[in-house]
């Protein structure tokens, strides 16, 4: 049986998400490194490090010791604990067990959250520059996405006012992402604080709180999360992260949320009957991960600071192309407005941001994704997970090719 003779229709739940850009980017990136490109990859948003020693000990330790068999649907006890004392280290916050629950990666925890309370017509505030799956999985459970516009002058932030503007009677859920993919902006806690109180008019509405960076902060001391900054909301606050990102645990999938018990009693009921249980191997990694020595995420935190610095520096210098600054994370969202209406030395005209991001791989061997992907154009998003040497390549390349550029 090929394509052309499949009577396959697939359902309407499919048919209106796509695939993630970021991936079919990847996708992309390696199909040219297979016929033999030189690509300069910033697409996507995987640390270069490997796993620290001791959580791969942890892992190959679990695997002698026979511990392969199920675990219960939302984790071992010694993963949950260690996530509350994770909390409570993190935030100052005690969670009680029946709070915590473990899934595939923090994006199957938001998806099941998702599933597990959004009914045809809810609708979810999700503020652009947006992670390119926060929409397609609102969608994919029947709800509509309210995407809420921000602006350069309110620092790519939703503001109280913009948040009330998109407020209605049917609004479930908003999805706040600090530090934010793409753009690596992060609210401080006054601007948290000035969101609870449009909040705390709108009762009917959780907030999912995506902190998946919130370890990979540049700023003084350390992120303060929604939960700490608004206790009065606290009961609709559900907290998502994972050890993915500090970690470099990307391929252990593994993710965690933290919030009200009765949903997350409702989402571990949705994954007994999916995955039944995450890897229990990759759940005694995440142990290690979450209470053995922090000292390789602080030394990651600092690569990664200096290597956004020396990519904004280099940025700076070239004309048409100016960067939103992070204040975590390892992206760049690079406004190309600049190159806009520039003509190609082959005679072609960019007339968007995919038109640049193309440009940029077939004139310069660069790949980035277009920031029309994540729901703000024209933009795109690199990212400085990469070797240095990688990242000093590529952007001497984009500056070259910008300034071949008519």
């Amino acid at each position: 049986m090929t394509a052309e003779t499949s009577t396959f229709t697939p359902s309407s739940r499919v048919r209106r998400i796509k695939v993630s850009p970021s991936t079919a980017a990847a996708a992309r990136v390696r199909e040219l490194k297979a016929e033999g490109r030189p690509i300069l990859d910033l697409t996507v948003g995987e640390p270069d490090a490997d796993t620290p020693r001791h959580v791969k000990d942890a892992a190959i330790a679990a695997i002698e010791a026979g511990e392969t068999k199920y675990t219960s649907v939302n984790g071992t006890p010694a993963l949950r604990e260690a996530i509350r004392e994770r909390m409570l280290r993190s935030s100052g916050i005690e969670y009680p067990d029946a709070a915590i629950t473990v899934g595939g990666g923090g994006k199957q925890i938001i998806f099941l959250a998702f599933t597990a309370s959004l009914d045809e017509g809810d609708e979810v505030i999700v503020p652009a520059p947006y992670w390119v799956s926060y929409p397609d999985m609102v969608r994919a459970n029947d709800g509509t996405p309210v995407i809420a516009e921000t602006t350069p002058e309110d620092g790519y932030k939703l503001t109280p006012r913009l948040l009330r503007e998109s407020l209605t009677e049917r609004t479930r859920w908003l999805v706040l992402n600090t530090p934010s993919n793409p753009t690596g902006v992060a609210y401080s806690r006054a601007e948290l604080e000035a969101l609870a109180e449009v909040l705390e008019e709108a009762p009917q509405v959780r907030v999912l709180t995506d902190e998946i960076y919130d370890e990979i902060y540049f700023g003084e001391g350390r992120m303060v999360g929604l939960a700490e900054a608004a206790p009065a909301l606290r009961e609709r606050i559900f907290t998502v992260n994972g050890v993915s990102k500090s970690y470099a645990m990307t391929g252990w999938r593994l993710g965690y949320g933290v919030g009200d018990p009765e949903l997350v009693r409702a989402v571990n009921l949705l994954q007994s009957q999916t995955s039944s249980c995450p890897s229990s191997i990759s759940q005694a990694a995440a142990v290690a991960a979450l209470t053995g020595d922090q000292e390789c995420v602080r030394r990651g935190v600092e690569i990664y600071r200096q290597r956004r610095d020396r990519a904004l520096e280099l940025l700076a210098g070239i004309d048409g192309l100016e960067a939103v600054v992070p204040d975590g994370a390892f992206y760049l969202f690079v406004g190309c407005r600049g190159l806009i209406g520039r003509r190609t030395p082959e005679g072609g005209t960019l007339e968007n941001d995919q038109d640049v991001t193309l440009y940029l791989l077939e004139s310069a061997d660069v790949a980035v994704i277009q920031g029309s992907a994540y729901g703000t154009e024209p933009f795109f998003r690199m990212s400085y997970a990469t070797d240095l040497g990688t990242i000093e390549a590529a952007l001497r390349a984009v500056g070259e090719a910008v300034a071949r550029l008519r």
